[in-house]
């Protein structure tokens, strides 16, 4: 083996210019997708346990459904099929910005939902349920009770969960370069393709997602000692 590694590649010049842009959707694309997913996640795990059965039904249906297809078959039926479901003004729209990029989001968005949803449900039930029966006695409705007393419990208990919905979330981002989505990976293919330095352009998308993942886990470890449970923290 006579490989000769060239890490100055990937260190310096517009190699390394690529790999910062890819950095960038990259955190942008999980950010934006992170944000929509745990709002989703919410609504469907409220609906989840919600006392009509129909409401019940449509978010099981929802969860099954998302969670158990491929992200990637997700992502290309956005990317392909999206403007026959969506509104036309709302495609034009899409059109003239970043359709890819919106095209990933969704898919990426919905799909986390799913498991988000599941998680957040799994700390609304681990809340006694007592704590429900006094807010409605108290004249809280069914939302109020969620939103005011449940909820900001269930959320402290399922962190840990959320961590690692959000950690996957980022990694599958990497998805994304399927419909041309310039992020990491799609960068990390750039470079192999025009310098044949496969093995550095990879390695550094491997270190770049690898502190992604270290830096999102402190962060979350840091709000959770701080603001969710702060006698963890002394």
């Amino acid at each position: 083996m006579h490989y000769a590694f060239d890490w100055s590649t990937v260190t310096s010049g517009k190699y390394f210019g690529w790999l910062i842009s890819g950095l960038k959707v990259t955190v942008e694309l999980s950010a934006i997708s992170a944000v929509v997913a745990f709002v989703l996640g919410l609504l469907v795990a409220v609906l989840r346990l919600a006392p009509t059965r129909p409401l019940r039904v449509v978010a099981s249906a929802y969860i099954e459904f998302f969670r158990n297809t491929p992200l990637v078959v997700q992502i290309f039926f956005w990317y392909f099929g999206s403007y026959k479901i969506l509104p036309d003004a709302l495609n034009t729209w899409l059109n003239e910005h970043n359709f890819e990029f919106a095209a990933a989001a969704i898919a990426l968005s919905i799909y986390t939902s799913a498991f988000i949803a599941e998680d957040i449900r799994s700390g609304i039930l681990a809340v006694p349920k007592e704590q429900m029966e006094a807010a409605r006695s108290v004249g809280f409705s069914y939302l109020a009770a969620m939103r005011r007393v449940i909820l900001p419990q269930a959320v402290r208990i399922t962190v840990p969960p959320l961590v690692n919905q959000f950690l996957n979330l980022t990694k599958n981002s990497s998805l994304a370069m399927t419909i041309g989505v310039a992020e990491v990976t799609y960068q990390a293919r750039q470079i192999e393709s025009y310098s044949f330095k496969g093995f550095e352009a990879f390695t550094a998308a491997t270190v770049i997602y690898l502190g992604l993942s270290l830096l999102i886990t402190a962060l979350v470890a840091a709000y959770d000692r701080a603001v969710l449970n702060p006698a963890h923290g002394r």
